[in-house]
């Protein structure tokens, strides 16, 4: 069941006249070295503080009242850097003792709305459920996020009448794809996609992550042909039409995690590199990926230190602790994820506990600077397991 605070959060983005979510870095925190006052805003979404665009060797600002967690307010500031080196949008002045930008808060989902032209709401959802439930309600993923939200659940326009998807979705029967073939599908349209550079060896970091946005604005395509009759019909009952909500959103949540796991081993696969996924390593415990593979794992004269764990969330603030017991032989755990920053303090934790967090290239600057050595990205692990299997 959807918390209060996410539902909230919900429908102000379906009535709001625009909005915006992002993870909180270590940099909006002040868990870095360097912390710059306030939050930074993506460039690209500028509408959702100005009438116009900054403009370079300018500043500009103003003054708005957000209404936070719809319990208290502030008289905040929007701010545009453009004097100088700088080149930066950010939200500046939440007055004393602001929980919500406390170290501990990195990797949070803020979500700011505007309700009117000086008015606007904002949400800060902590945990997984409630950062993946308000994602699934939009057909988002982490990689979607540090934008402004499109609240259509049915694609873009743009991408929707692509003749590429048009013809797929023609060739689709009435039963929903699996998980792993949109997956095959959104690569296959990546590769034969006009001026396509294939960057799977070289640059698997941006490859994966242009593979699922591509594969959600796929499924949310797919969702519209399904689902769009049924909408514009309307529904003859409340019943019926919770029935049909909760199929959606259950079908995005089974989807998800599996869909990270078929475009991870497709990594893995154009890299010749060997592993189980899924394997039986103890009792019942299967975890994502072992390399070189489970027959090695159960080898008792194969070399522990040749053994690779590899778990993959697509969110981890907390759930990292689910794998800590899924392979007894393999002490030193990797974990994937599409978290954009985490606290230095659960940092902290997943060292204690021999966990390394593997993200893209491009959020690991997301992360605090103190732990950012110690991060790797899905090109260094890659490195790592091609290693150990030449050994």
């Amino acid at each position: 069941m959807q918390s209060d605070l996410v539902v909230r959060a919900i429908e102000a983005v379906k009535y709001g006249k625009m909005s915006y979510c992002k993870f909180l870095s270590a940099n909006d925190t002040g868990d870095t070295g360097s912390h710059q006052a306030g939050l930074y805003v993506a460039h690209c979404a500028w509408p959702i503080l100005f009438d116009s665009q900054g403009i370079r060797g300018e500043n500009k600002d103003r003054y708005v009242r957000i209404r936070w967690q719809e319990s208290f307010y502030t008289e905040s500031r929007f701010i545009y850097y453009g004097r100088g080196t700088r080149n930066e949008y950010r939200i500046t002045r939440f007055g004393r003792g602001f929980e919500h930008l406390q170290a501990e808060r990195t990797g949070d989902l803020l979500v700011l709305v505007k309700m009117d032209t000086d008015d606007y709401n904002g949400y800060f959802l902590s945990t997984e459920d409630e950062i993946d439930d308000f994602l699934e309600s939009f057909g988002m993923s982490p990689t979607e996020t540090n934008r402004i939200i499109d609240k259509d659940v049915a694609v873009d326009q743009e991408i929707y009448f692509n003749s590429v998807f048009s013809d797929y979705l023609e060739t689709l029967s009435n039963e929903f794809p699996t998980s792993i073939e949109i997956a095959q599908k959104a690569r296959e349209i990546s590769t034969n996609a006009p001026g396509y550079s294939n960057d799977l060896i070289a640059a698997p970091d941006s490859e994966i992550i242009k593979w699922i946005e591509l594969e959600f604005n796929l499924f949310r395509s797919i969702e519209r042909v399904r689902y769009g009759h049924i909408i514009t019909n309307g529904f003859s009952s409340i019943d019926e039409f919770i029935e049909t909500a909760n199929m959606v959103l259950n079908r995005r949540k089974s989807r998800a995690g599996r869909s990270l796991e078929h475009h991870l081993a497709a990594i893995f696969d154009g890299h010749s590199i060997m592993y189980t996924p899924q394997c039986t390593t103890e009792g019942k415990k299967k975890p994502d990926f072992i390399f070189p593979g489970e027959r090695e794992y159960h080898n008792a004269a194969f070399a522990r230190s040749r053994l690779t764990f590899l778990g993959a969330k697509t969110t981890c603030k907390d759930r990292w602790r689910q794998i800590l017991n899924e392979a007894n032989k393999i002490e030193h755990k990797h974990l994937f994820t599409l978290q954009q920053g985490i606290s230095s303090m659960q940092l902290d934790e997943m060292k204690s506990h021999q966990v390394t967090l593997v993200v893209p290239l491009k959020y690991i600057n997301t992360y605090p600077r103190s732990h950012r050595s110690e991060i790797l990205s899905l090109k260094s692990f890659v490195e790592l397991v091609l290693y150990r299997q030449s050994l």
